[in-house]
């Protein structure tokens, strides 16, 4: 245990394979395709329970989807078994924030992963070892982190953004620790950070109601979307394309915006039936492009058809508010959830 409180606890039987690779490793066999034609999930395959209080986030390791990271209102992270090679169990349990986390986002290697925590800091921690790497968020931060992102490319992975409530972006550089840039346009909290364009621009969006695209590095936004009619956005995914940005809007609507030099709404790709006035649900695609899906406020989940816009199915999934919904990489069909009655479920 560290100074500051911090504690990982490590819960499978054994740190290492009879080859010597640790746990963090993906399983034999596990193969990564190019092309998948994915399928609607029927049914739960699984539910996750440890998270004393609500989920707020999870994220699937890179490319293998293999561990499930998770954020919990509890203050606490958990690694579990996504592949249920072992039981879908949870693998680690990561201790070293005062209140709720409210994201995490693994580093491009999965080997490293930062948790943004209601306790005003931004933690980096060692996914296989448990240690914090650092801290960002220092004593007398004006206003807590939304979210927080690793610059998507492999050369960069030393630089942290950090969306938060006092309208600000934080750049920070991980090996010296130090505040090397600020984005400060927006006149509400900042909510979303989003790498556009091969990770040359980044997109954000607020509660000012407006999105704002800035070139990496530069204090300035090259462009500024806003219209009276316009709510706020409080998260924002990516088709896997690359091409369109998938926005939750506060209107109950899921809004596709252009994420090229114009970053023009696509009026045709608006996706609604769900309730996400007031929550900042998760807005997910499929890995073929096929659907999209969002969980809502009354613990559905929806999924739309993309060509059609029309929703192809929705499922019960949770009691109050189901917060998180993305797909396996791999796997055509396995979906996974969570929502603030604690529960992560993976379904098939």
């Amino acid at each position: 245990m560290s100074a500051t409180g911090e504690k990982s606890f490590f819960h499978g039987k054994q740190r290492t394979d009879y080859q010597g690779r640790d746990w963090t490793e993906p399983p034999a066999g596990l193969k990564v395709e190019d092309k998948l034609s994915c399928y609607l999930p029927k049914r739960v395959l699984h539910s996750y329970a440890g998270h004393a209080k609500g989920v707020s986030c999870f994220e699937l390791f890179p490319k293998t989807g293999h561990l499930l990271l998770s954020a919990g209102m509890d203050g606490k992270v958990k690694v579990w078994d996504a592949e249920g090679t072992s039981g879908f169990k949870c693998l680690r349990t990561y201790a070293g924030h005062d209140k709720g986390v409210r994201h995490v986002h693994f580093s491009n290697d999965g080997r490293k992963f930062v948790s943004t925590s209601f306790d005003k800091t931004v933690k980096v921690w060692d996914t296989e070892t448990g240690k914090v790497v650092n801290t960002f968020g220092k004593e007398g931060q004006k206003g807590m982190f939304f979210c927080s992102r690793l610059h998507p490319d492999d050369d960069k992975q030393n630089v942290l953004l950090g969306a938060c409530q006092d309208k600000k972006v934080y750049q920070w550089d991980m090996d010296t620790g130090e505040v090397v840039q600020q984005y400060d346009q927006h006149t509400g909290a900042v909510n979303t950070i989003t790498f556009v364009d091969d990770n040359r621009r980044f997109v954000t969006t607020s509660d000012d109601k407006s999105i704002r695209v800035w070139d990496f590095g530069i204090p300035f936004s090259i462009k500024y979307i806003a219209d009276p009619l316009m709510h706020s956005m409080p998260y924002v995914g990516k088709r896997p394309d690359g091409k369109y940005l998938l926005m939750q809007s506060l209107n109950n609507e899921v809004m596709a915006y252009g994420a090229r030099d114009r970053f023009t709404r696509y009026k045709k790709k608006t996706f609604s039936g769900h309730l996400t006035a007031g929550y900042a649900c998760q807005v997910s695609s499929s890995p073929d492009g096929k659907y999209v899906s969002s969980g809502d406020g009354e613990g559905r989940v929806f999924f739309w058809d993309w060509k059609s816009g029309k929703v192809a199915r929705t499922l019960n999934a949770h009691q109050g508010v189901c917060i998180g919904v993305d797909w396996h990489p791999l796997h055509t069909s396995r979906v996974f959830t969570c929502g603030w009655d604690g529960a992560l479920k993976v379904w098939d």
